[in-house]
Order: structure tokens, then C-alpha cells, then sequence
């Protein structure tokens, strides 16, 4: 372990629920629960404001409706995610060429890669970095914790939740770790934590009592000498600069399932096409073809394909995920369906079949212009939407052939509601997280 307080972990606050209150005025003050919004959805993040009435990430979206019927229940809007995210980790680069992103909401930061790193002045540059990150993003909020291990600067990032930061001074790691519950260790889940209270361990120090070989016996070779040493704040990894993806994907649960051949193939393809955005994006291709599907009776089966070289083709990607559907029984519908690509390269063989000749060119075709209002298949709540009258706004709910929308930004105050039909021509799918005042 090091022997300053110089690995700094930042996690954004409530990140997707935060993103729609920033760019929500209506919302503001208010419990926001993004995920699922269907009868089979999940809870991806919940505000503040929803988590005091017992709404957590992973929990079903039906149990976070019985809890806070009042919230705001919004599907994701990932390309505003990902630029605040892009924004926040621009700010990181600066303080230092060491970060080693988690997600799009969290990363270490090594503060000590550069030579002129000052401990003593921790406090102050963590202090710039949350004012920085407030001000490029429109003021999201950011939880810090500093410490000499990327173990203890985790648990330190929660102490002081939401908007805080902590430093654990050096030295002091076990004290700070000893009272907690050994579930603050990252690893122990509710199994182990339930294995652990069978034998009267329930916090930290508790958990430093049995001596290695006994924790080895309990819990297994790996996990066992693993937290041997977490509970004694005994952690020297490194802050690792590149983590590499290994696989991009899209899936998708849907509210009733789907038997029609046709419409899971039309589900496909868009799905290939966001996968075949996504590798361009961040400059990658890949050579396996992944189709995740899921049953009515929640039996899951995954078919794979691999080509001989790595493509970031739509029209490919789509054409080999509908080849793995085809040898598939779907008679009794799919509750859930899932395009990914692993093997990635940042390389791409370019003409992998004959048939696919100007593939590029066509697949920009098919994607509606940005200046020209695009009909989505279907209104969810949240949604960026353009009314060639009102402007801009979000879509507040959609059924029976209706959808109404709240005129608002975030750079307005709480806008008007207005309810349209769906298949009105002057409202289209607006761009997501890239308004501009």
C-alpha cells in the first residue's frame, strides 16, 4: 500500500436519474426512477428523492411503483449518459494520465502519476475537480473518496454520500474499515455475508478474528485469502489506464412476448444497427456475433457465429444475428432478445461478402436525417422529442394512440403539457444530450 492518500475514486451521484432532473426543470426535487418501464422492467438508478422510499437499483419496477407511485418512471437516454460521462472523464484526463474508468458513472483517478503531485494538497484539488465536473455538466454532483488503496478509496467515496468526499488519511485504513459491515468489502455479496452470520461474522473486525486458513475453509481458496487481506485494508493494485471492452451489446425486455418471426427480426436489425453505431464510435469491430434470447419461461439461450475477420457492418451484424434466430423455437414468444459483438479489433476488414458492397453508404441511408423529425417505433417516458411548433420536450407518457409530451429543457423553466397523436407529423424523436442552450 502506498503511503499517501493519492488514489482518489469519484462516482456521480444518482447519475441517470440526476442526468433527467438536469435536463428535466419539472423534475427537479422530485423522486426520478430510470430503467425498465414496462410490468418486466428494472430499476437502473433511483434520485435521492426515491431511494427514502426504499428504491434501489436492481429492484423490479413493479416493486418501485408500489413503493413511490408518485416518481417520475423514465427509460434511459444513453447518448446523453454517455457525453456527461465523455465530459466528466475529459476533466479526469487533465489531473492525470492514470484513470481507470469503471462505468460511465465512476473511474480511479491516480493522483500521484505526476511528478509535482502534493499530498498536502488533496483536498484542494478534489475540490477543483467536483466544481469543474459541476460546471461542464450542468451541475451533476460527484462523491469522492482519496485514499492509498483503490479498495479503501471506493468504500471511502460512500461515506459521505451524496455530494461528499473523504479522505482516509494513511494509517488509519483499519480503523475506518473495522467498524463497517463486512458487505462494505467489495465481494461480499448476500451469500457470503449469509455464510459469514452463521458464524457470527457480521462486520469488518468481526471478519478479522478466524485466521486465514479457517476463512480458506469457509468460503473457498479464492474468496477466503482474498478477504484475509481486504479486512486488513491490505490491497496494492495498481490504477490500470486502459480497460479494455470485451464485448458491446444491446438487449431489450419486452412488456408481452414476442412470437412474430418478422417483428423480432425488425428488432434485430435496429438493435445491429445501434451495436454497428457503437463500434464505430469508439473505434472497434469484431468477428463473434452474439443472439441472447430469453423465453416465456425465463430459459435463456445464446447462439453464436464468428466470421473470419472483424467487421463493423450493420447490414452483417444483423444478417448473422438473424441466421442464429432462424434455427431457434420461438412458438411460444420471447420475453427478452439480445445483439452483441465480442472479439473486438480496432480493425475492420471491409469487404467481408461480395453482396455487401456500399453497405455504409446504404445504412446511412436508412437512418433518418438529424435535421428532419424521425417517428421512433414507439413513445417511452422520458424520450427527447421536437415538435416543429413547441420545440423541444420530453415525452410524459404514450397509449391508445396518444402521446403527450412536456415542452421543456434544461435550459427552461417547467414547460406546458401538451397531448398529440402518436402518428402526428410534426413531432419526432429529438437528440438526445445534444440540446444546446
Amino acid at each position: 500500500m502506498r503511503s499517501t492518500a493519492s488514489i482518489m475514486h469519484l462516482d456521480l451521484d444518482a447519475f441517470f436519474a440526476s442526468v433527467e432532473q438536469r435536463d428535466k426543470p419539472s423534475l427537479r426535487g422530485r423522486p426520478v426512477i430510470v430503467g425498465g418501464t414496462g410490468p418486466r422492467g428494472v430499476v437502473a438508478t433511483a434520485s435521492y428523492e426515491a431511494r427514502v422510499h426504499g428504491v434501489r437499483s436492481a429492484m423490479r419496477t413493479a416493486e418501485a411503483r408500489a413503493r413511490c407511485p408518485h416518481a417520475a418512471f423514465l427509460g434511459g437516454r444513453f447518448d446523453a449518459y454517455r457525453e456527461a460521462s465523455r465530459l466528466v472523464m475529459e476533466r479526469l484526463r487533465q489531473e492525470s494520465e492514470l484513470i481507470e474508468p469503471l462505468s460511465l458513472d465512476e473511474a480511479f483517478v491516480d493522483l500521484g502519476a505526476g511528478a509535482d503531485f502534493d499530498p498536502g494538497t488533496v483536498e484542494d484539488v478534489v475540490a477543483s475537480i467536483r466544481a469543474d465536473i459541476a460546471d461542464v455538466t450542468g451541475g451533476l454532483t460527484a462523491s469522492v473518496g482519496v485514499a492509498s488503496s483503490k479498495l479503501m478509496a471506493k468504500i471511502a467515496s460512500e461515506i459521505n454520500k451524496p455530494d461528499g468526499v473523504y479522505v482516509v488519511r494513511p494509517g488509519t485504513e483499519a480503523d475506518v474499515l473495522g467498524p463497517m459491515q463486512a458487505t462494505a468489502i467489495p465481494g461480499v455479496g448476500p451469500a457470503t455475508a449469509e455464510r459469514l452470520r452463521r458464524v457470527g461474522i457480521a462486520t469488518v473486525d468481526d471478519l478479522r478474528r478466524p485466521s486465514e486458513d479457517e476463512l480458506v475453509r469457509l468460503l473457498g481458496q479464492s474468496s477466503g485469502r482474498s478477504l484475509f487481506r481486504l479486512a486488513r485494508a491490505d490491497d496494492d493494485r495498481p490504477v490500470v489506464a486502459s480497460r479494455e471492452a470485451k464485448s458491446i451489446s444491446v438487449e431489450d425486455t419486452f412488456e408481452q412476448d414476442i412470437s412474430d418471426r418478422l417483428q423480432l427480426e425488425t428488432i434485430i436489425e435496429r438493435m445491429a444497427r445501434s451495436v454497428s453505431a457503437r463500434l464505430r464510435k469508439n473505434g472497434l469491430s469484431g468477428r463473434t456475433v452474439t443472439l441472447k434470447m430469453r423465453h416465456h419461461d425465463f430459459e435463456t439461450h445464446t447462439r453464436s457465429s464468428t466470421l473470419p475477420h472483424p467487421t463493423d457492418n450493420a447490414r452483417i451484424l444483423a444478417t448473422m444475428a438473424r441466421n442464429l434466430l432462424a434455427g431457434e423455437d420461438i412458438s411460444n414468444g420471447l420475453r427478452l432478445i439480445g445483439v452483441g459483438v465480442s472479439g473486438l479489433a480496432d480493425w475492420v476488414q471491409d469487404d467481408l461478402f461480395a453482396d455487401a458492397e456500399d453497405d455504409a453508404e446504404s445504412i446511412e441511408d436508412e437512418e433518418p436525417a438529424e435535421d428532419v423529425a424521425a417517428r421512433p417505433a414507439r413513445w417511452y417516458p422520458g424520450m427527447d422529442v421536437h415538435h416543429s411548433a413547441h420545440g423541444d420536450g420530453w415525452v410524459w407518457g404514450s397509449g391508445l394512440g396518444r402521446v403527450t409530451v412536456r415542452f421543456e429543457t434544461r435550459w427552461t423553466p417547467p414547460g406546458p403539457v401538451h397531448t398529440f397523436r402518436a402518428d402526428d407529423p410534426d413531432l419526432g424523436a429529438g437528440h438526445s444530450g445534444t440540446l444546446q442552450a
